[in-house]
């Protein structure tokens, strides 16, 4: 029987250029921050789009992708899905970053009186990516790795302002506007001209439009470079100790801490760890 021939030094075995081609979709993908089509990540990766497919199918049944419908309902765009999110947290769990984070945030849970978060977006959801409590017993428990909606959550709403007008436009047309509330904006109309004033202001609001009882304002965290959102720092309070108009006296400071938060995303996005 012949013998194989091994691979040469210059050259990874098969098995290993598999899972080299899977993470370099997962980076692509994290680094987009938005859905691609096969053809587009084929172009970007280099890869046959045959072979692409197959990728993709086997990222998809673990969880790793997902495919996002398009404006006309049809599975066009592939994005990151909820594996990869989780083992996002899971890096940054167990690196400097989440220590350094939970600091920053603390000394503004410690300044606002109020519980923080750090958000991201996810696919067409909010992501937790890190959170710290107020002292206060009445308050909103929610853990890192919890998604919430787009469309009447501060952060949601903040990122879909800052979205070109293109991309909210197909973003809104796949989203279900889900009544949460009685104040939750579900009609198209009256969610964009809300959108539009956000996006002149620079935040994001929850005017007890997710939780009853429970308001929110949210800034977006810039990189430094190219003023990209990264992600958005936000803070809420229950309508029991603040009302949003309390809450929007503190926007300087969330602002000021936005700043200083920024560094450390732009480290973790450079190494792949937020999308």
């Amino acid at each position: 029987m012949a013998e194989s021939t091994p691979p040469s030094r210059n050259e990874p075995p098969h098995d290993d250029t598999r899972v080299l081609r899977a993470l370099s979709v997962l980076e692509q993908l994290a680094a987009a921050g938005q859905p691609f089509s096969l053809s587009q990540l084929s172009a970007r990766l280099h890869i046959p789009k045959a072979t692409l497919m197959r990728l993709i199918e086997s990222l998809e049944a673990y969880g790793y992708v997902m495919h996002m419908p398009d404006s006309r309902g049809t599975d066009r765009g592939i994005a990151l899905g909820p594996r990869a999110a989780q083992l996002a947290l899971a890096t940054l769990a167990n690196n400097t970053f989440t220590r350094a984070c939970r600091s920053l945030l603390r000394s503004l849970v410690d300044t606002l009186g109020e519980t923080c978060n750090l958000t991201a977006l996810d696919g067409d959801t909010v992501l937790y990516v890190e959170r710290v409590e107020t002292s206060e017993p009445l308050r909103l428990q929610m853990q890192p790795g919890t998604r919430v909606p787009l469309h009447c959550t501060a952060s949601g709403k903040l990122f879909l302002a800052q979205m070109p007008a293109a991309e909210r436009r197909l973003v809104l047309a796949r989203l279900p506007l889900k009544r949460m509330t009685n104040r939750t904006l579900t009609e198209l109309s009256l969610l964009e001209a809300e959108l539009d004033r956000l996006a002149v202001r620079g935040i994001g609001v929850d005017n007890e439009e997710f939780v009853r009882g429970m308001v929110a304002v949210a800034v977006p965290v810039r990189d430094p470079d190219d003023r990209h959102v990264l992600a958005c720092l936000a803070t809420h309070a229950p309508t029991a100790r603040a009302n949003l108009n309390d809450l929007l006296e503190v926007v300087p400071t969330l602002k000021a801490m936005a700043v200083r938060m920024a560094p450390l995303l732009q480290t973790v996005k450079s190494g792949g760890g937020i999308a």
